[in-house]
């Protein structure tokens, strides 16, 4: 059927291959959470280990736990103004069956979907469900984030946009302007197809990074900014990331009731269901406003220390001259970082892509990157992506010089 797997996960397993060996690697690639540098909330964990002693091992219901739902609604209230009936939220194993069941529930085989480049999966969930992909690149000028005027020209035509802030795999966020003009576009074209009767156009929000912002950057969703957009706005979001619980499954959407009663059909099917434990364990937390402050009160900073490490780092590089750049971090677990090497040599050998600046740096610096092809983006500029959920200070630090010694010797 065409499919292919994950171009992460594949040099994910080369990284631990070379370690199991006894390289030593600073491993920047996948986007989770090693437990020794970040655990999860102690909240969290002994409403798991007690929803467990209760008995809470049988299915949940399809569309999740009530209690789970509720803290949902509660929490969209409370965190981000925004008021929503409990019948729009669906559970799932994560925030990838809900990605999925997303597509399924509205987009048909040869509908459009719309998206920037460099993008988390959306090609490839295109391919799952036979949809065109419409494909639109960006790059340093704009944080690697769309702007209306790039997206407007393929709007007329779309089924679904697919947006995601802070955004895999670039560490940049859309800001509230920025944003505003995009959903105010998606809401004059379905002004338009309402008037015509023609199909709606979807929003796809996928904002499971929005608790991890940094400095200037501030997270805003589509409806508080434009309140129709509720109507058409599927929001992506769990606990994965803004709790370091990605082995923990368990994601929800938040989304207009006629698409999450689909969505809940769909990953019943399958049986996508985030375990009931877990669920129960999910709503206490997210209940519990103390506890979230108190966790990110020490999580947040020492996702940031490490970017930041890592951006002064290679920015020093820069300055002296050295082929370095970096964005500055604004969200998420991300670094965008380029290693400008094309056309470039050491010891004779010449550098042409992407892939090939990858190899160097992880063979002869031990420093594990994923290029932005892994996310749609096929152009061989030098731009990585530095993911930091699994990495200490002091392995950044014994790293970085590596990573000069390396940069010295390009020419």
């Amino acid at each position: 059927m065409g499919l292919i797997g994950s171009e992460i996960l594949k040099i994910a397993g080369e990284i631990r291959g070379m370690m199991a060996a006894g390289k030593t690697i600073c491993n920047l690639t996948v986007g989770d959470f090693a437990p020794k540098e970040f655990r999860i909330p102690e909240t969290l964990e002994t409403a798991i280990v007690e929803a467990l002693r209760a008995g809470q091992t049988n299915y949940p219901p399809s569309d999740g736990m009530l209690e789970l739902r509720r803290a949902v609604v509660d929490q969209y209230e409370r965190e981000l103004g925004l008021i929503y009936p409990i019948e729009t939220v669906v559970v799932a194993s994560g925030a990838r069956p809900i990605i999925y069941a997303a597509y399924r529930a509205v987009v048909d085989p040869g509908d459009e979907v719309l998206y920037p480049l460099p993008s988390w999966n959306n090609n490839h969930y295109c391919h799952l469900v036979g949809a065109t992909k419409v494909e639109v690149e960006t790059g340093p000028a704009t944080n690697f984030l769309p702007t209306a005027a790039q997206l407007r020209p393929h709007i007329r035509t779309a089924r679904m946009l697919a947006l995601n802030s802070p955004l895999n795999p670039t560490g940049t966020v859309l800001g509230k302007e920025q944003l505003r003009e995009i959903v105010e576009l998606v809401a004059e074209e379905n002004r338009r197809r309402t008037a015509a009767g023609e199909r709606t156009l979807y929003l796809l929000w996928d904002q499971v990074y929005w608790a991890l912002t940094f400095g200037g950057a501030h997270h805003h969703t589509p409806p508080e900014l434009v309140p129709e957009s509720a109507g058409w706005t599927i929001f992506v979001d769990g606990i994965s990331k803004s709790f370091a619980a990605t082995g923990l499954r368990v994601g929800w959407t938040v989304a207009p009731p006629l698409v999450a009663a689909r969505m809940k059909d769909i990953l019943g099917h399958v049986g996508a269901w985030a375990p009931r434990a877990e669920q129960l364990g999910t709503a206490q937390l997210i209940e519990n406003s103390d506890a979230v402050r108190e966790y990110h009160a020490q999580m947040i900073p020492a996702v940031r220390a490490r970017l930041e490490r890592l951006y002064d780092g290679l920015i020093a590089m820069k300055t002296d001259g050295l082929p370095c750049d970096a964005i500055s971090p604004q969200g998420a677990i991300y670094l965008s970082a380029r290693f400008d090497l094309i056309g470039k040599s050491i010891d004779g050998a010449t550098f042409t892509t992407n892939d090939a600046i990858r190899h160097l740096l992880l063979e002869e610096a031990g420093f594990a990157v994923v290029p932005f092809q892994a996310f749609g983006r096929f152009r061989d500029d030098g731009w990585m992506r530095l993911s930091v959920g699994a990495v200490s200070l002091e392995q950044i630090d014994d790293a970085l010089p590596r990573l000069r010694a390396l940069m010295e010797r390009c020419s």
